[in-house]
């Protein structure tokens, strides 16, 4: 399952788009030609302008791009995505897009199962944020005017989207480990006035799993609706190397009331491409309303009859549907590896680091999101150094990225480094892509050049050139 796109843009591909092109036509030879006017040289001049553009980015296909949670679609995605593009199908209603509709209430089936749902209701969103805006829509529908409550590490999407739906959201403290702290749960809904309970299986930040059982036991007990926020660990119950931690959360994510995974994130999809799913099917009834025109040309369900948002890219829908022909979600697969073998690699940095007297990880990762911080006198000059070995290792081409952390996520007074503020800038690696495994001494050879060049420049007072360089030189 590995597609970087090859650590080059993959042109073949594209004469595979045209062999599969000639598969789609027969089934429209009925109409009249169309003519069209020769537009080759603008059209030229006009992608040339936009590749030029585009060159200003960072190399997110390659495996020295380790930083934010950012990667290219496979090659399957990218073609059924471009291949569904001619026909411009809208998955609001079957007018707009009877296949792709087909697809997607197939592919999100697929989903449902990774869960553990056999009955489901759910479809495709533009991302993350819509999906979650859905789940939280439902729950305040059922729990008007009641409290949302969620990790101070949950994404900041989930009080924003409190805020549009006027529900009431607070923040709880979380553990040192990045998860929500079942005891500030226990003191908070003894209170009373909570609907809705998030739990982050996967926070972006540092990858961690909210203790799941333990939640689940104090919804036996208090009675709130769950929502697991899976948007970037959902498929990681795949995986055959998590903790027993994580093993433990994913065993009973089917126990949620509702549940959202972004397969444009693990999926191997392009954006947006997100998915809410909800256990219960009769929710469904919350979305009744009526359309003067949409939904005349079949007795079936519309998926806009299920979703808050209207018109919608079937492309995306096929563009997953297709991907999980080619990577069905098993256990054992060929996907569920490329999972496996990103954890490995989160795992193998984590080690290095830890064994690094000039770094100070914080905890093993649960997923494959590594966080460590740089040694120093205090958590200022921790930051400060961090912020320059970033840059430093961007010169040399892998590309890191920063997070403002908590310190009682490291250990930094047993460390010798004072904590002069709450919160420190430390260095963050995203080892999502199958390739980062085979590439760990790489990254880390690198990592280890600019982490030198930084910290003997603190100790010289001048700066070191990078190797390449001093090679030019």
């Amino acid at each position: 399952m590995t597609d970087s796109a090859g650590f080059r843009f993959d042109a073949g591909s594209l004469v595979l788009l045209r062999k599969t092109l000639g598969r789609l036509a027969p089934g429209f030879t009925s109409l009249p030609a169309l003519k069209k006017k020769d537009r080759s040289a603008g059209l030229t001049r006009a992608l040339a302008a936009a590749a030029r553009r585009m060159r200003d980015n960072y190399p997110y296909f390659h495996p020295l791009y380790a930083g934010q949670m950012l990667k290219p679609p496979h090659a399957v995605a990218r073609l059924a995505y471009s291949l569904a593009l001619f026909i411009n199908p809208n998955n609001h209603a079957l007018d707009g897009g009877r296949a792709s509709s087909a697809m997607e209430k197939e592919a999100v089936a697929e989903l449902a199962r990774l869960i553990g749902w056999d009955r489901h209701l759910g479809h495709l969103t533009g991302g993350g944020t819509m999906a979650n805006l859905e789940a939280l829509w439902v729950a305040g529908r059922l729990a008007p005017g009641q409290a949302v409550v969620a990790s101070e590490q949950a994404h900041y999407t989930h009080s924003r989207i409190s805020g549009v739906l006027a529900l009431p959201f607070e923040a709880l403290p979380c553990d040192d480990r990045g998860r929500l702290d079942t005891r500030a749960l226990e003191k908070r809904l003894s209170r009373g006035g909570v609907g809705t309970v998030v739990a982050t299986i996967g926070t972006t930040a540092t990858g961690s799993v909210d203790p799941l059982p333990s939640i689940l036991e104090l919804r036996r007990r208090f009675g709130f609706r769950l929502h697991a926020d899976a948007a970037y660990g959902g498929y990681f119950g795949l995986a055959g190397n998590l903790g027993p931690e994580a093993r433990a959360a994913y065993a009973r994510l089917s126990e949620a009331d509702s549940v959202v995974i972004d397969p444009h994130k693990h999926g191997l999809q392009p954006y947006g491409c997100g998915c809410v799913l909800f256990q219960d099917p009769s929710v469904g009834r919350l979305y009744k309303h009526d359309s003067p025109y949409t939904y005349f040309s079949s007795d079936e369900l519309h998926l806009g009859e299920i979703s808050l948002e209207c018109s919608r890219a079937g492309a995306s829908a096929v563009a997953l549907w297709t991907t999980q022909r080619l990577f069905p979600l098993r256990p054992g697969g060929d996907f569920a590896r490329g999972l496996e073998a990103g954890r490995k690699a989160a795992l193998g940095l984590f080690e290095r680091i830890r064994k690094d007297k000039r770094f100070v990880p914080a905890f093993s990762p649960e997923l494959d999101i590594v966080v460590w911080a740089v040694r120093a006198r205090t958590a200022t000059e921790s930051s400060a150094l961090a912020r320059r070995i970033f840059d430093d290792a961007a010169r040399r081409n892998l590309h890191l990225a920063l997070a403002e952390l908590p310190v009682r996520f490291f250990e930094l007074e047993s460390a010798g480094v004072a904590r002069d503020r709450d919160t420190v800038t430390c260095l963050r690696s995203v080892l999502m892509k199958p390739e980062h495994l085979p590439w760990l001494p790489r990254i880390w050879a690198i990592l280890d050049q600019a982490t030198s060049a930084v910290l003997g420049e603190k100790k010289n007072g001048g700066p070191k050139p990078p190797e390449s360089v001093k090679k030019r030189k």
